[in-house]
């Protein structure tokens, strides 16, 4: 079950990051950001589980950013461009 979760929580960090390379979505905007919060934040839950600690620094990291660009985009502050 485990795999399939990765598989799911990659998926989706990679899903955000090739739309934005193709130009579908924003890199600022809501559905980029919820992708990679939620396909990080998996990733990150499996790797405190399997105490894989550089991977939990990736993916802890990539999901803290992500939940930072969320909320300031909803306090009205949008994230800056890359």
């Amino acid at each position: 079950m485990d795999q399939v979760l990765q598989v799911i929580g990659a998926l989706l960090v990679l899903s955000g990051f090739a739309l934005a390379q193709f130009r579908v979505l924003d890199q600022r905007s809501y559905p980029y950001l919820a992708l990679n919060l939620a396909g990080s934040a998996v990733l990150a839950v499996l790797a405190w589980d399997q105490r894989q600690w550089g991977f939990l620094l990736l993916e802890g990291a990539w999901a803290l950013i992500s939940l930072w660009g969320v909320i300031a985009r909803l306090l009205g502050r949008e994230p800056a461009a890359s």
